[in-house]
């Protein structure tokens, strides 16, 4: 474990009836540092990020964000870390702004107007400040959610394929949005099965088959080519 990591995860297993999804996972990020985490469908990416956002218990090992343990101290690790998942979780009959003044509120530290304007402008959503968020598209969606974590203020992002339903506009916004986040300490653990955006934020690349990691390896080591190569040969391999 590097006394930087932000992300530890050491030994992790997780079984759900007679299905081993993870089996001794063991990968740490670093402050200032994104790892893009490859694998297949079901590869048990999701679930990895499920545990270091203390959304599911591990069955065996330790998960450590911001150096608290996600079992024995999930209500610290909450408030460091921040999840991207496949939905956005916003409040559709709600406006944008809306949306987030009822999360402010509820994490019991409201914030004034000009600041939720302001994570609004950030994610260049204020202009439908008081639009209804059904009436959104799934990008904007997510760059909403990328708002409430802005307030939040996280040392840690746990992404889920996020530029899934993205056009290439809010792809390139995401990436920039990604790369000042590692740039100001944060730490990233990217999960998708794409080539795209990801990787090129991506300082490592780490690919998960079989409920194990079987690649760690630093992203400029490694081609589009050789990453590619990688991931088919071990994703055949632990599938």
């Amino acid at each position: 474990m590097t006394a930087d990591a932000r992300i530890q995860v050491h030994g992790l297993r997780k079984v759900f009836g007679p299905h081993r999804v993870l089996d001794g996972v063991t990968l740490d990020v670093r402050a200032g540092e994104a790892v893009a985490l490859l694998g297949t469908n079901g590869a048990g990416k999701t679930t990895l990020l499920k545990i270091l956002a203390t959304l599911v218990r591990p069955t065996r090992g330790t998960a450590r964000v911001a150096g608290h343990d996600c079992v024995h101290e999930a209500e610290q690790v909450r408030r460091r870390a921040g999840l991207i998942a496949h939905g956005s979780y916003v409040y559709d009959d709600l406006t944008a702004l809306e949306n987030l003044r009822f999360w402010s509120t509820l994490s019991g530290h409201p914030r004034p107007a000009d600041v939720l304007r302001a994570a609004l402008a950030d994610v260049d959503l204020e202009r439908v400040a008081h639009e209804r968020v059904r009436t959104f598209s799934t990008g904007m969606k997510r760059r909403l959610a990328l708002a409430r974590l802005r307030l939040a203020a996280p040392q840690v992002l746990l992404l889920d394929e996020p530029s899934a339903g993205l056009d290439q506009r809010a792809k390139k916004w995401l990436e920039e949005y990604l790369e000042g986040f590692k740039a100001d300490g944060g730490a990233l653990l990217i999960a998708t099965h794409s080539f795209g955006r990801e990787l090129a934020v991506a300082d490592r690349v780490a690919v998960l088959a079989g409920g194990r990691i079987v690649v760690d390896e630093p992203r400029g080591a490694l081609g589009a080519d050789d990453i590619q190569r990688l991931y088919a040969l071990h994703a055949e391999d632990g599938s």
